[in-house]
């Protein structure tokens, strides 16, 4: 990765900014991160709420059942 790039995935990382070619840097609002932080915050609160379907479930439960190191209490809470 050139010095380029991993300056933009710092920036990025960090939430405040990020560098575009031309050496120009956008720096977000905490107004924006805070809108962003909100959406972010509704689709995980969303995604939660649906839970592990059935089938997930029965497959995760005849996975412990074969798993021979799996043993008791070791299992998914």
């Amino acid at each position: 990765m050139s010095d380029d790039h991993s300056e933009s995935a710092s920036a990025a990382a960090g939430g405040l900014s990020s560098h575009h070619e031309g050496g120009k840097e956008t720096v977000l609002g905490s107004d924006i991160q805070a809108k962003i932080g909100q959406h972010l915050r509704a689709m995980y609160d969303d995604v939660v709420r649906q839970g592990v379907p059935d089938r997930f479930m029965d497959l995760l439960s005849k996975l412990d059942k074969a798993d021979p190191t799996s043993g008791e209490g070791g299992g998914r809470k």
